[in-house]
């Protein structure tokens, strides 16, 4: 019986030494995260502005506002989706050609890893800065090489047309973290199964069809989720380079939730903008969730 107490005490005491070394985390997570996140959805039904100071609850007014009167909203969408799903699928292509490339027997593999990994490291303002002297209508890089093949020069992100596969060019440059994740599944195929495929008589194409694709189908669907995310929430480009311009022809979404939050101060309206994005980027989470159980192929036969 004392041996019974003596245990039940010390769980006690494991279980508030685990509840203490926790808190920090649970505590930021409900400041930093859920605080946050609840402020915005009451924002979002306010006309709350930073200067005047004044908060009224306006009901569905942002929301109705948005749909029906703002222009630069659906400008920002379809701006938003274009990106995102063109450099997605664009990275994705790269990412794991590159892979491809990395994973053959080849001298200096390490090299080459890391020079593909490289534009990773770089700071996103560093790398927007250095793009846009390459992008430079004038004097960019970009530009000479074109000149050097008598190709004619481009505008880049200084015309309506070009801008965004400026930017898609440039998100294709950081394709380096998705080719290594890409390179790790390469590396875990089966060799006898490629050798199987060989044996029936089938050539490269096959063994990549019918062995490297449904092996790293995982690979290739958290890719997938992870750049469409990711580029659902491009800004830095837009705040950097191209201040949504020319024209507002890269006025990405966020850039739009940040312009009304930050230079209008309205609050309430961003929020409400920002609340939308959340339900896009689900739906569409969701929509490739579904459309992976086609697919995608787990290990566990899943």
């Amino acid at each position: 019986m004392g041996a019974r107490k003596k245990t039940t005490r010390f769980a006690r005491k494991e279980h508030l030494a685990g509840y203490l070394f926790t808190l920090p985390a649970i505590l930021g997570l409900l400041v930093w995260t859920i605080g946050p996140i609840v402020a915005s959805l009451v924002l979002s039904f306010t006309d709350y502005q930073v200067i005047a100071d004044t908060i009224n609850w306006i009901g569905f007014d942002n929301y109705i506002t948005i749909f029906t009167e703002d222009l630069y909203f659906k400008q920002a969408l379809v701006v938003t989706l274009y990106f995102a799903f063109a450099s997605t699928a664009a990275t994705l292509v790269a990412a794991l050609l590159i892979a491809l490339l990395m994973n053959m027997k080849i001298k200096g593999q390490g090299l080459w890893r890391t020079l593909f990994y490289l534009p990773v490291l770089v700071p996103a303002v560093a790398a927007n800065i250095l793009w846009m002297w390459l992008f430079n209508p004038e004097f960019g890089l970009l530009n000479g090489i074109l000149r050097f093949f008598g190709l004619p020069a481009s505008m880049w992100i200084y015309d309506e047309a070009s801008v965004i596969p400026s930017l898609i060019l440039l998100s294709i440059w950081g394709c380096g973290g998705a080719a290594l994740i890409f390179l790790a599944g390469l590396q875990e195929i089966p060799k006898d199964q490629l050798e199987a495929v060989e044996l029936d008589g089938g050539n490269a194409w096959h063994q990549f069809r019918f062995v490297t694709i449904p092996t790293i189908s995982p690979i290739i669907f958290f890719n997938l989720i992870m750049g469409l995310i990711g580029a659902f929430q491009t800004f830095n480009q837009a705040y950097i380079m191209t201040e949504g311009g020319p024209n507002n022809a890269s006025l990405f979404y966020v850039y739009l939730i940040y312009r009304e939050a930050f230079v209008h101060s309205n609050m309430g309206y961003a929020s409400a903008l920002a609340w939308i994005l959340f339900l896009v980027v689900s739906l569409f989470t969701v929509l490739i969730f579904r459309w992976g159980k086609g697919w995608v192929f787990y290990g566990g036969g899943k």
